[in-house]
């Protein structure tokens, strides 16, 4: 524990030093490193994915570096300090766990989760669904709002109907499509896809998959597989603008033979 302790008064002591003497430091903003640090989250989760625990490792590292800068400019401004922010977020976390730290009774998973969002309306929020962030990508933030709803019983019951409803939204948009004449039906047609992009997302909860990873995932195999087929096609000496969807797609089979 005390090497934990010792590394971060390291950082800690780093961060102060940094803010009196490097010019690039000094000018950091909350506003400035935002963009920052969403880029350093999107590369945390590329780590995650490729299952890169070195990379794992030095993302956290930056990620903390932002948590730190952030708290260093909030005590300059009499805000909050770092540890105001340690101590808030240990006090949220015992409130929340009393199965833990009280005389709660649950049973699994499920029961945390809702009692978690109990607890959240009674410290104040005004919707089960307000801590899901407005930024957030649509496709993170679709899942978000469904399993929020689903810890006060807003869900379906049993798979089968979640994928009912995914069936009603194909047959809505290809209606929609059939029928396109007009602006207004284009408008009909991005609804239609919408909803059934929002009950994929609710299946995927059911499956137990995250969306976000699945989707990532499968762009990188495109990426991968695509990739073949250009390297395929300087070898044959081919450009790709030459090449027929059928050699294309033959080459994409080869690729996909190999288990890329």
């Amino acid at each position: 524990m005390q090497h934990k302790l010792d590394a971060f008064a390291r950082i800690l002591k780093i961060m102060d030093e940094l803010r009196e003497q490097c010019p690039w430091d000094k000018k950091q903003t909350l506003e400035s490193l935002r963009p920052l640090t969403i880029e350093e989250t999107y590369e945390l989760g590329d780590a995650i994915l490729q299952n890169d625990l070195k990379g794992v490792k030095e993302e956290l590292g930056d990620l903390l570096l932002h948590i730190v800068f952030y708290a260093k400019i909030g005590e300059e401004k009499g805000a909050f300090d770092i540890g105001s922010v340690i101590n808030d977020l240990c006090e949220k976390l015992i409130a929340r766990h009393p199965h833990i730290y009280a005389d709660v009774k649950v049973n699994n998973e499920e029961d945390v989760k809702q009692n978690w969002e109990k607890l959240k309306l009674k410290e104040g929020k005004t919707s089960v669904l307000s801590g899901v962030p407005v930024s957030l990508p649509a496709l993170i933030k679709a899942y978000r709002i469904q399993d929020k709803a689903a810890q006060v019983k807003f869900e379906w019951e049993h798979i089968e109907d979640v994928w009912k409803k995914v069936e009603e939204e194909i047959d809505e948009l290809k209606i929609e499509v059939r029928s396109r004449k007009s602006e207004v039906r284009s408008q009909k047609i991005e609804e239609e896809f919408g909803d059934l992009l929002f009950a994929l997302v609710n299946y995927s909860r059911f499956l137990k998959v995250d969306p976000e990873a699945a989707l990532e995932k499968a762009n990188l195999k495109f990426i991968r597989r695509f990739k073949f087929i250009e390297e395929r096609a300087q070898q044959l000496n081919k450009p790709l603008k030459e090449m027929t969807l059928t050699e294309m797609d033959s080459i994409w089979n080869e690729a996909k033979a190999t288990g890329m």
